[in-house]
């Protein structure tokens, strides 16, 4: 098995967040945090150098690949805030449509300010994604 970089640390998430230098940029991500811990009733803990990551699970793929991630995040980018959606939703392309401006990757949206979406469509993603993820993996 590949040794996982991305693992949770004892790092301080607000000292990692008060390092952001655009003001913009840091009172979203702080908003992310209050947003997410609201949604997934778990603390923000730095995973890795920069992911912001609420709650945990294990999996496992059908190739006998495991490991441990967590259930939703975020990472301040240096162009975008990269919003981890790790499990699609049934409704997620619907949401998609009504959020404002986006891109979204596989598992990953991208999203320049939070002043660009509809907060309220962005946090039924989010719990969409984390009700999925804690179906698939109990």
């Amino acid at each position: 098995m590949s040794d996982v970089k991305t693992r949770p640390t004892s790092a301080s998430v607000a000292e990692h967040l008060a390092k952001i230098s655009d003001p913009g940029r840091r009172a979203d991500c702080d908003a992310l945090v209050a947003m997410m811990s609201r949604v997934t009733g778990e603390p923000p803990v730095l995973w890795g150098p920069s992911i912001v990551g609420f709650g945990r699970y294990r999996y496992r793929y059908a190739s006998g690949h495991s490991g441990e991630s967590c259930v939703t995040g975020f990472a301040a980018r240096k162009g975008d805030i990269s919003v981890y959606l790790v499990a699609a939703s049934p409704r997620q392309e619907e949401l998609l449509a009504g959020l404002g401006r986006h891109r979204m990757g596989k598992a990953c949206l991208y999203i320049r300010r939070l002043a660009d979406v509809d907060p309220r469509v962005l946090e039924r993603l989010v719990a969409d994604s984390v009700a999925e993820v804690r179906r698939r993996y109990p």
